[in-house]
C-alpha cells in the first residue's frame, strides 16, 4: 500500500508538471519569437550597452553610436569558418542518421523493448538518444527521431509523447559534453577565433575538456539518473497516448531513392556507380589513420567533421543515395546559416569596444574563484534559451568570460566544460533545436513539455550542485 501511495504521488506530481508545462509552451509560442528576431534584438540590446559602457568617458555620443555600427559590421564576417563547421556537423549527422545501414541498426534496437513492458522502450530510447548525442548530436537529432519511430510500431502500447521526450533527451543533456560539443571542439582546433583575437594563447586539447574525468563522471551521472526517471514516468495504461491508426499512416521515415532498372545514360551509370563514394572513403580513411598515428587524440570540428562525411559517403554507397541525402539536410542547416552572421557581429561589438572588459570585470566582482563556474551555469543556461545556438552562445560570451576566468585564477578546462554544459542546460525545454524531430514525429513541443520540465529540474539540481561543490580547478 506504501508503495503505491508514492506511485500516485509521483503520478500527480508528472500530470501537475505536464500542465504547467503545457501552459509554459504556450507562453513560449505566445511571447518567444523566431531565433532571427531573438538574435535581432540581442544585437539592438548589445548595441546599447557598447553605446553606455563601449568607451572611455571622454567619447560623444555621436560617435559611439557611429563607432558601434562600425564594430558591429566589422566582425560580422568574423565567424564563416565556424558558421561552415556547425553546418557540417547538422548536415553529416543528418546523412548519416538517413543511410540504410543505420536505419538497419534502428530497425534492430526497436525490437529490443518487450512490447508487454512499454518501460523498457523508454529506456532504450532515452539510452539511444544520449549516447548518439554525445558522439555527435546532428546524428542523434535526426536517428533518434527514426528509432521512436521505429518502436512505435513495434510497441502500440508505449506513450508516444514520452517516446519522443525522450528522443529529444540528448540534445538536452549529453551533446555538449561530447564528441561533436561546438565550445569544447573549438578550442581545439588551430587558428580559431579565439586564438586570432589573442583571448587564448594555444588550442585546449580534448583530454583537457570532453575527456576530462569530471566531464565523463557527469555524464555518466545524467545518463544514468534521467534514464531511471523517464522510465519512471510512463503513465498508467488508461492515461497512455497511443498512437492512432491515422497517425501512424502519417509516420514515414527518409528512404534513399531506389536504383534504376537500367541506365538511360553514361551519367545515370556515373551518378550510380559505387566505386566513387569507396574511393573517396578509401582516401579519407587513409588521411584519419596518417592524422591520428601522427598527432594522437587530436579531436576538433574538421576532424570529426572529415570522419562523419566520409562514413556518410562510405554508408550511402552510391553518389544520387548521398546527394539526395545531402539535399533532405539542406533544409535543417538554414537557421545556422542566416543566423551566425549577426552572433558575429555581436562579437564584434564585443571585440572592437571595450564592453568585453566591463563584462569581465562585472564577473569578477560578483564571483570567487569557487562560485565562478556555478554563476557561469545559471549564466549561461539562461542565456542559452535565447541563443538556442551552442556555437551562436559561445562566439558571445567567450570574449568576457575567458578574461574574467583568468584573472580569478579559473583554468581554461574547467571554463570552457562549465559552458559547455550551461549550454545545454535549458535546451530541453527550448523548441528551436526540436523543430526537425518534431516535424517527422508529427507532434508539438507543448505535447512533450511537461516531461521535459520534469527532467529539466533533476538535471537543473545535479549539475548544479555539481558546478557548486565538485568541480575541480584545471
Amino acid at each position: 500500500m506504501v508503495n503505491e501511495k508514492k506511485k500516485e504521488e509521483v503520478r500527480g506530481t508528472v500530470e501537475f508538471l505536464k500542465d504547467w508545462g503545457d501552459g509554459m509552451t504556450r507562453w513560449t509560442e505566445r511571447w518567444i519569437p523566431d531565433a532571427l528576431v531573438i538574435v535581432i534584438i540581442l544585437s539592438l540590446v548589445t548595441y546599447i550597452f557598447a553605446l553606455i559602457w563601449g568607451f572611455k568617458p571622454e567619447v560623444g555620443l555621436g560617435s559611439r553610436a557611429y563607432e558601434s555600427i562600425q564594430a558591429w559590421g566589422k566582425g560580422f564576417w568574423e565567424l564563416l569558418a565556424f558558421a561552415m563547421q556547425m553546418c557540417l556537423i547538422m548536415m553529416t549527422g543528418y546523412i548519416l542518421a538517413c543511410s540504410p545501414p543505420v536505419r538497419r541498426l534502428l530497425d534492430g534496437l526497436s525490437g529490443w523493448a518487450n512490447p508487454e513492458k512499454p518501460w523498457q522502450a523508454i529506456l532504450v530510447m532515452s539510452l539511444f538518444s544520449m549516447i548518439m548525442a554525445w558522439l555527435n548530436w546532428g546524428l542523434s537529432l535526426i536517428a533518434s527521431a527514426m528509432l521512436a519511430l521505429f518502436i512505435v510500431k513495434r510497441n502500440p502500447k508505449v506513450d508516444y509523447r514520452l517516446l519522443v521526450a525522450a528522443a529529444y533527451l540528448g540534445l538536452g543533456c549529453t551533446w555538449h559534453a561530447g564528441l561533436s560539443g561546438s565550445a569544447t571542439l573549438l578550442v581545439a582546433t588551430p587558428d580559431n577565433f579565439l586564438i586570432k583575437g589573442k583571448l587564448l594563447d594555444a588550442t585546449i586539447p580534448v583530454a583537457n575538456t570532453i575527456f576530462h574525468p569530471f566531464n565523463l563522471i557527469l555524464t555518466v551521472i545524467i545518463m544514468v539518473a534521467i534514464t531511471i526517471l523517464m522510465a519512471l514516468m510512463h503513465p498508467r495504461p488508461e492515461k497512455t497516448y497511443v498512437v492512432k491508426p491515422e497517425l501512424m499512416d502519417q509516420l514515414k521515415l527518409y528512404e534513399a531513392p531506389p536504383k534504376p532498372a537500367k541506365w538511360e545514360s553514361p551519367s545515370d551509370w556515373m551518378n550510380w556507380w559505387p566505386g566513387f563514394n569507396l574511393i573517396v572513403f578509401i582516401g579519407g580513411l587513409i588521411w584519419l589513420i596518417w592524422h591520428f598515428s601522427t598527432k594522437g587524440l587530436d579531436l576538433n570540428l574538421n576532424v570529426v567533421n572529415f570522419a562523419m562525411l566520409m562514413l556518410g559517403i562510405l554508408f550511402h554507397w552510391r553518389p544520387w543515395s548521398f546527394l539526395k541525402a545531402t539535399e533532405d539536410a539542406g533544409k535543417a542547416v538554414w537557421g545556422i546559416v542566416i543566423q551566425f552572421p549577426f552572433y558575429a557581429g555581436i562579437l564584434g561589438l564585443f571585440k572592437f569596444t571595450l564592453l568585453s572588459t566591463v563584462f569581465t570585470q562585472a564577473f569578477v566582482a560578483i564571483s570567487t574563484p569557487q562560485t565562478f563556474p556555478l554563476f557561469v551555469y545559471w549564466y549561461g543556461g539562461i542565456l542559452n534559451y535565447l541563443i538556442p545556438s551552442g556555437g551562436g552562445e559561445w562566439a558571445v560570451v567567450a570574449p568576457y568570460i575567458i578574461p574574467a576566468a583568468k584573472q580569478l585564477g579559473v583554468g581554461m578546462g574547467t571554463t570552457v566544460v562549465t559552458f559547455a554544459w550551461a549550454d545545454m542546460m535549458t535546451d530541453m525545454i527550448q523548441p528551436f533545436w526540436a523543430i526537425a524531430m518534431l516535424a517527422v514525429a508529427k507532434l508539438h513541443f507543448r505535447d512533450i513539455m511537461g516531461y521535459l520540465l520534469m527532467v529539466f529540474f533533476v538535471y537543473f539540481i545535479i549539475t548544479s550542485l555539481a558546478f557548486l561543490f565538485f568541480i575541480p580547478n584545471w
